[in-house]
Order: C-alpha cells, then sequence, then structure tokens
C-alpha cells in the first residue's frame, strides 16, 4: 500500500531490495516458468491453448530510447496513452517525449496538477478544455492558480482554453503570468472580457498569434462609435503577428489591442457585429505591413476596403458575404495592392461586384496566383483580361455565377497557360465547354465539377483519355429530385434514395493498396458512374423494391 507500481515489494527489511526488473513488452503475457514445464500425459502441447511458454526476453529493450521517442512521436495520443502502459520503461519515454496535453479542465483539476505535470515535464503545447454542460464544474480562479503554480513556465509556448465558463479575468492574468515565454493563445467559449488580455500582453511580450472567439463576458456596444476609444490601456504589442476575432458580438472592444500592434502582418475578423470602416481605417494606420486580411460576414463597405488598400505588402484578401461592397473598392484595392497572391471573394449573389472590379485586378495584380469567386458574375471580358495579365494564376474557382459558360470556359482554355486547378460549381456549362479542355490549360492536373447538369460523363472521360493519367477530373450531379424534397411522384424519390444508397455502398468499397490498383479502381468507379448516368438519363429512377 502506498507503493508506486513499477517499484518492486522487499521481502524482508534485513536484506537489500533485488534490483529492477524490465517489465514484459505485454503484461497480458503470464510470466515464464522458472523450470520447462513437462508435457501433460497423453496429450501434445499443442492441444492446450496456454500450454506454450511465452518468449524468454522482451526484444523490445534493446532499443535505445531514441528510437523508442522516434516510434512514439508518430503515434495518436490515444495510441501513446495505450501505449505508456505497457511497461514502466515506455510510461518513461512518453512521459519524457509528450509535447501536446489535452486535460479536461474540470474544478478539481488544481488539485491533480501537480502530479501530471512532474511526470509530463516536456510539455510546450497544453489545452484546457470543459465539456459542455459542465456549467460550475469547470476550472475556475482558483483552480487555476493552482494549475499556474505547477505549469513549465520555461517551455509553455501555446495555450489553449475552451469552454472556462467559471474563469474570470483575474484567472486568466494568473495563467498568463506563469507562462511568460508564451507566443500562442487560443480562447474560445470562455466568459471573461478584453481587459483580461492586457494582463496576457504585459505578461507574455514574446505572444505571436492571438485568437478569440465567443467570449461571453464583453460590454454591448455594438455599432457604438465610441467603442473604438475604449477606455482600456493595451499594453504595446510588438510581438503580436496574427488577431483573429470570432462570432463576437462587440469585436470593436479589441480594436485597441489590434491597433496597438505595429507589427501585424495577419488580421481574421469573422462574423462580428459592429461597423467596421471606421476601425479599419485606425488599425490600418497603426498597422500598414499586413500581408493577409480575412472580412467575412461583416458591416464593410468601399470606405473600409479604400482602407485596406492602404496595405501596399497586402498579398491575401478574402471578401466573404460582405454586401456592401461593390466594384468601387475592389478597384481600390487593385490600385494599391499589387503584391496580391490570393483573391477570394464571394458577392452573396448582390452583383455588385463584377467585371470592372476584376478588370482592375487584372490590371494591378499581376501576380495573382489564386482567384475564387463565389455569387459573382464574370464574362469573357474580364476573364479574358486576368487570363492575358495574371500570368501565373494557378488556381481558380467559380461557383454560383450564372454567367460563366461555354463560351467563358472556351476563353480560360485559350488564355490561362499556368493554371493548374480548375473548380466549377453550379454554372450553366456543357460538353461544348469542357471539351476546350482537351487542347488548352497545358498545365492543368486537377478540375472538379459540381453541379453542371450540361456535362456529361462521357465529355469526363474523353477528357482523362486526351489528358493522360497524370490528370484528375471529379463530376457530381446534383439530380432535380432530392431525398426528402417534395415532389409530385413519391416514386422517383424513392428510386433516387436507392441510386443515392447504392452509390454510396461503391464508393465505400475497399481500395487497393498499391498504385495500379487504386488507379484501376478509379477507372472501374467513373465507368461505373457513366453506366449509373446512362441509365437514369434512358430509364428514369428506378422504382421502390
Amino acid at each position: 500500500m502506498g507503493q508506486s507500481p513499477s517499484s518492486p515489494l522487499s521481502k524482508s527489511s534485513s536484506t537489500p531490495p533485488p534490483p529492477l526488473r524490465r517489465m514484459p513488452l505485454s503484461s497480458m503475457a503470464p510470466p515464464a516458468p522458472a523450470h520447462p514445464v513437462p508435457p501433460p500425459a497423453g496429450g501434445s502441447v499443442a492441444s492446450s491453448p496456454f500450454a506454450a511458454p511465452p518468449p524468454s526476453r522482451d526484444h523490445t529493450q534493446d532499443l535505445p530510447d531514441e528510437i523508442l521517442t522516434l516510434v512514439f512521436a508518430s503515434l495518436t495520443p490515444a495510441e501513446r496513452n495505450a501505449c505508456s502502459l505497457t511497461c514502466a520503461r515506455w510510461k518513461e519515454v512518453d512521459a519524457a517525449t509528450r509535447h501536446r496535453l489535452s486535460l479536461d479542465a474540470r474544478a478539481l483539476l488544481g488539485y491533480a496538477a501537480p502530479a501530471l505535470f512532474a511526470r509530463f515535464t516536456a510539455v510546450t503545447k497544453l489545452a484546457l478544455r470543459a465539456a459542455r454542460g459542465s456549467g460550475a464544474d469547470s476550472l475556475n480562479d482558483g483552480g487555476a492558480t493552482a494549475v499556474a503554480a505547477t505549469l513549465p513556465s520555461d517551455r509553455l509556448s501555446r495555450l489553449k482554453l475552451r469552454g472556462l465558463r467559471q474563469l474570470s479575468d483575474a484567472g486568466l492574468g494568473h495563467l498568463a503570468a506563469a507562462v511568460p515565454v508564451l507566443r500562442k493563445l487560443s480562447v474560445a467559449s470562455c466568459t471573461f472580457g478584453p481587459k483580461a488580455f492586457v494582463a496576457v500582453l504585459q505578461s507574455c511580450p514574446l505572444l505571436e498569434d492571438l485568437s478569440v472567439k465567443r467570449l461571453r463576458g464583453l460590454p454591448d456596444t455594438s455599432g457604438a462609435r465610441a467603442a473604438i476609444t475604449e477606455e482600456i490601456l493595451f499594453p504595446h504589442a510588438s510581438a503580436l503577428r496574427s488577431v483573429c476575432l470570432k462570432d463576437l458580438y462587440s469585436a470593436l472592444s479589441f480594436v485597441p489591442l489590434i491597433a496597438s500592434s505595429p507589427n501585424l502582418r495577419s488580421l481574421k475578423i469573422l462574423r462580428c457585429s459592429g461597423a467596421w470602416d471606421l476601425p479599419l481605417e485606425l488599425i490600418v494606420a497603426r498597422a500598414p505591413g499586413l500581408v493577409e486580411i480575412h472580412l467575412e460576414k461583416l458591416q464593410v463597405g468601399d470606405r473600409g476596403l479604400a482602407a485596406v488598400s492602404a496595405c501596399p505588402n497586402l498579398e491575401v484578401l478574402f471578401l466573404v458575404k460582405t454586401p456592401e461592397c461593390t466594384d468601387e473598392g475592389i478597384i481600390s484595392v487593385a490600385q494599391n495592392c499589387h503584391k496580391l497572391r490570393k483573391l477570394h471573394i464571394d458577392g452573396w449573389r448582390t452583383n455588385r461586384i463584377g467585371d470592372r472590379g476584376l478588370m482592375a485586378v487584372a490590371r494591378g495584380c499581376p501576380d495573382l496566383q489564386e482567384l475564387v469567386l463565389i455569387g459573382v458574375n464574370p464574362t469573357v471580358q474580364s476573364l479574358r483580361m486576368l487570363g492575358e495579365h495574371c500570368r501565373v494564376l494557378e488556381r481558380l474557382a467559380l461557383c454560383g455565377c450564372e454567367t460563366v459558360g461555354d463560351t467563358e470556359i472556351i476563353c480560360l482554355a485559350e488564355r490561362c497557360a499556368a493554371l493548374k486547378k480548375l473548380c466549377i460549381k453550379g454554372c450553366p456549362v456543357s460538353d461544348r465547354g469542357m471539351g476546350a479542355l482537351n487542347g488548352g490549360c497545358p498545365s492543368l492536373v486537377k478540375v472538379k465539377l459540381k453541379r453542371c447538369r450540361e456535362v456529361t460523363y462521357e465529355c469526363v472521360e474523353q477528357l482523362k483519355i486526351v489528358r493522360g493519367a497524370s490528370f484528375s477530373i471529379s463530376l457530381d450531379i446534383v439530380l432535380e429530385h432530392v431525398v426528402g424534397a417534395p415532389s409530385e411522384n413519391g416514386v422517383q424519390d424513392a428510386g433516387q434514395a436507392q441510386v443515392t444508397e447504392l452509390t454510396g455502398q461503391m464508393a465505400a468499397m475497399d481500395l487497393p493498396s498499391n498504385a495500379a490498383g487504386v488507379q484501376s479502381f478509379a477507372q472501374a468507379n467513373s465507368r461505373m458512374r457513366s453506366v449509373m448516368s446512362v441509365l437514369r438519363r434512358r430509364f428514369g429512377n428506378p422504382p421502390p423494391l
């Protein structure tokens, strides 16, 4: 009682304890007998399932710790947990080499923290997660103080907090004070407010990456102009490089924090309320070196894009569902951000961004490599200019573009020589336009088609034959009768359900292990899809059984 499981029990206090012995590889195997066991009379050894003795020695003990370290590094956390229970040596190797640790952040974690961090001495990434519905049972300020006292302060560089609804500003301050070398902090679904990050920036001068999602302790200043001049005085954060704000109803409280980061490179503001034109002007004036900006579902317009255009080193711009942005804002970005490499625009089918903005991008951004257009309606006029001026355009996605038809695809095939990946979803293209890819876009290696009803599997097969084995193309046609949707013919719905189930069964078949088998399986699967398409067109959906 009270002794470590790995230490042997001494038989007598007068005799010294025997030397430590390595545990066998499998704890399920019985110990080896001291003397050979004779076979039972009248029967063979093989007749008894337990007659064969275990190996005389554990050969894994011959492996050096360095080799075991490499093996453990390739395991998942669940596999490491299982292997650490095999023997005392494996437990020590796992503890000494585990760099990532995820803990259930309940209220009693403070009592278990000393033993945990005394065992895992090499942890550099720590996640404290409280399960949904834990409520008052999650980690509180007292538990956070106890955990902070045992953290490996000289090594912990990443900290993630999830669902700690009992943790206040003071509790986060205690955790931050215990990790002065912290470089990445991610918090989500917690109840502390923006003032807690004052202590974070003061205690963690090396912090480079900050992610804040779904905080519940923010003041309700949504849409207020005075929210930008909040009385919170954030310290100078010269090391901060990346900030992500997501699902915050008062993210404007963090504008002073962002503005105090002159070396900021990446800014992501996703699904946050409030007006963002004026805050973006303040942020860009303080951090003009921004390289990556993501704006999603924000109240931002052309004035905000004009502020973004003041970042001459901007390379990545995402505009997702920002209905107030028009061609004028895109033009201002294109005229000043000549280093733009990636541009994603989700126009939300507002038709406020079109040929004018895209032609400005073609003229002002010659280094564009990736262009994604969703709900935007370009025509041959803008696509031709993109192909002529953006000579390194490698990835292009056209989704829900009502004006992209065969003529536009033929234009791309003739102009975009560097294009490698093409994605078309929900566009009125047909076999005529796709056939132009037989001789166009010489660098093209992958095409993805979805909801393009006029494209047939015969055209897809022809493209595969012409372009060779290095070319990959997929076609996913969504039929008119969707399972579960109201229709006039229930028989067709039932038949479609059976076809969908059959397709899922074919997709779930075991894949061959070698490369030749994979290629033959892909060809057979494509032929089967072609047969199913022909059967649907000729005979309709199969009747229910």
